[in-house]
C-alpha cells in the first residue's frame, strides 16, 4: 500500500508535501503563464483565483446595412499587423440554417471602436456591387463563415488566410485567400462530415500542438438531442481531418454552450481561450409585452444567454475553473433575449495595456449591434489576496532565461514579493522574501529585483519552485525572458 503524503509545515505557514520533490518538473520555457488554471499551483493560502470582469464600452459596429439585417452574428475579429478585420453573417429574417438570403460582410478597423465597411465590388447583392460582403450566394457555408490568419510557417501566401463554413447538411468546407477578402475553395467538396455544425465552427494552426485544430459543434445525444456541446478535430494539411474527439469540461454540471470561440491566446499560444456563448433555454426574462416594446421577433425571446470563459492546454479537456458569467448581460431588457451576448471570435489587442473582446448584442431586433468590451493585457484573471495578504507555492517547474517577468497591481498599501526555492521548498539564496524589496504599483511589464541584482540565470533548467507573498493586489501573469 502506498503511504499517504505527510503534509508539514513550513514557517511559511503553507502546508508543504513532503513526497513534492518526487513530482515532474512543469517544463515553462520562456512561456508566459495567465491565471485561468490550476496548472501552476500548488498551494494557495488566503489568495484565489480571481475572475475578473471586461469593461463594456459601448456599441462600435451596427448591423444597418439591408443584407446584414436583424440576424447578423457568428462574427469572427481578426488583427492583421495595424489592421483589425471583422467577418459575420448578414441575413434580413430569421429562416432555415444555411438559406440563400445569408452573406458574409466585412468591415475593418484601426482601433477597435472606428469600424469601415468598405465597398468591396466582389457580389452583386440588390442588383448592385457596391457592398461589404466577400462571399454572397454560396449557402450554407455563408451561415457561419469563420476565418483565421494561418500562422503556420509552411502556410502558402496565397493561403495566408483559412476558413471553414457549413452546416450538416453541407459538411464543413475549406476555403483560402491571400488578402482576407477574396476567398476560394480549398476542394470541391466538403473536407469535414462528423458533426452537427448547426453553430461556429472554428479552426486555428496550433503552433504548440504543430497541426491544424477545429473546435466545433456537438450534442451530447443522437442528432440534435441533449446538450449542445463540442468536439475536437485536427489536421496536418486542413484538408484531411481526424476523427472526432468529444471535450470534456471536468466535473461540472452540464451547460448548453452555442458558442465556444476556442483560440489561442496571442501572449500564450499553447494555452487556447473559450470565450463563449452559455445558453439557457426556455429561461424567459423578457415578456409578451416587453417583446413587442423592444420589437424583437417573435420566435426569439424566450430563452437567455450570457458570455463564459473556459480554458484548454489542447486535448480534449476544457478547463472550467469559473462557472460564473464572464460577461453578464447588460442593463434592460434588450439583451435578455435568445442568442445576445454571443461573443466574437478572438482577443484583439487595442492599446499598449488593453485588449478586447467583441459582443453580439440586442439580437433579432432593428438595433442588432457588435458592442466592444476591454480589459487590462492578460487580464483575464489573477492571484488575488486581500489587504490582510496570503501566499502562493507553485509546483516545481524549469525555466529558461535571465529574468523573471511580472503583470501585477497593487492598492498603495498593497505588494507583493516573490521568493525562488529548490524542489525541496528550500529558498535558496539570493532569492528569498526577505532579498526581495517590496513590489508596489500598476505594471504590465515589471522584472522582479533581488538584492543582488534580477538575473536568474543560474537557476535556468534547474527545478525552482516559487512562493509569492501578496497583500492587497493580484498577479496577473508571469514569464522568465
Amino acid at each position: 500500500m502506498t503511504p499517504k503524503p505527510q503534509l508539514l509545515p513550513l514557517v511559511t505557514g503553507i502546508l508543504f508535501c513532503s513526497f513534492c520533490q518526487a513530482q515532474q518538473p512543469l517544463e515553462l520555457g520562456s512561456r508566459r503563464e495567465i491565471f485561468v488554471d490550476h496548472y501552476l499551483i500548488d498551494r494557495l493560502q488566503n489568495v484565489t483565483l480571481q475572475l475578473h470582469h471586461p469593461r463594456n464600452e459601448g456599441p462600435v459596429l451596427q448591423f444597418d446595412k439591408p443584407w446584414e439585417g436583424n440576424f447578423s452574428g457568428y462574427c469572427t475579429i481578426i488583427r492583421d499587423g495595424e489592421l483589425l478585420r471583422a467577418y459575420y453573417r448578414g441575413v434580413r429574417n430569421a429562416g432555415a440554417d444555411g438559406n440563400d438570403s445569408e452573406v458574409t460582410c466585412y468591415a475593418e478597423s484601426k482601433d477597435g471602436t472606428h469600424w469601415v465597411k468598405p465597398d468591396l465590388g466582389i457580389n452583386k447583392v440588390d442588383g448592385s456591387e457596391k457592398n461589404n460582403t466577400i462571399l454572397a450566394g454560396e449557402p450554407p457555408v455563408t451561415h457561419n463563415f469563420s476565418p483565421f490568419l494561418d500562422k503556420n510557417p509552411k502556410a502558402k501566401p496565397e493561403e495566408r488566410f483559412k476558413a471553414l463554413g457549413g452546416t450538416k447538411k453541407s459538411g464543413l468546407v475549406a476555403y483560402a485567400s491571400p488578402d482576407g477578402i477574396h476567398w476560394k475553395k480549398m476542394a470541391s467538396g466538403s473536407v469535414f462530415t462528423k458533426g452537427l455544425f448547426d453553430s461556429q465552427n472554428v479552426s486555428f494552426w496550433s503552433e504548440n500542438e504543430g497541426k491544424y485544430v477545429c473546435y466545433f459543434r456537438t450534442w451530447t445525444g443522437d442528432g440534435f438531442n441533449g446538450y449542445r456541446s463540442v468536439s475536437r478535430t485536427t489536421s496536418d494539411d486542413f484538408i484531411h481531418w481526424s476523427e472526432p474527439t468529444p471535450m470534456t469540461f471536468g466535473d461540472t454540471p452540464p451547460e448548453h454552450l452555442y458558442t465556444q470561440q476556442t483560440s489561442p491566446y496571442y501572449r500564450a499560444p499553447h494555452i487556447y481561450l473559450a470565450i463563449g456563448a452559455r445558453f439557457m433555454p426556455n429561461r424567459q426574462v423578457v415578456s409578451d409585452d416587453d417583446a413587442k416594446r423592444l420589437n424583437v421577433n417573435p420566435k426569439y425571446y424566450n430563452d437567455c444567454s450570457d458570455a463564459i470563459l473556459m480554458s484548454s492546454r489542447g486535448g480534449a479537456v476544457y478547463d472550467r475553473t469559473f462557472m460564473e458569467s464572464f460577461i453578464r448581460p447588460g442593463i434592460g431588457l434588450a439583451n435578455w433575449v435568445s442568442r445576445s451576448n454571443y461573443p466574437a471570435l478572438n482577443v484583439v489587442q487595442t492599446s499598449d495595456t488593453e485588449m478586447s473582446v467583441f459582443v453580439n448584442e440586442e439580437y433579432a431586433q432593428p438595433t442588432a449591434h457588435l458592442k466592444r468590451y476591454s480589459m487590462r493585457i492578460d487580464g483575464f484573471a489573477s492571484l488575488a489576496a486581500p489587504y490582510k495578504g496570503g501566499e502562493v507555492l507553485t509546483k516545481p517547474f524549469t525555466f529558461e532565461g535571465r529574468e523573471l517577468e511580472i503583470n501585477y497591481s497593487t492598492s498603495a498599501a498593497g505588494e507583493l514579493k516573490i521568493e525562488l526555492q529548490d524542489a525541496s521548498g528550500n529558498p535558496i539564496p539570493g532569492f528569498t522574501l526577505e532579498e526581495c524589496p517590496a513590489i508596489i504599483g500598476n505594471e504590465i511589464s515589471r522584472v522582479v529585483r533581488w538584492k543582488g541584482g534580477a538575473d536568474v540565470s543560474r537557476l535556468s533548467s534547474r527545478p525552482v519552485r516559487m512562493r509569492i507573498t501578496i497583500r492587497d493586489g493580484d498577479l496577473y501573469s508571469l514569464k522568465f525572458n
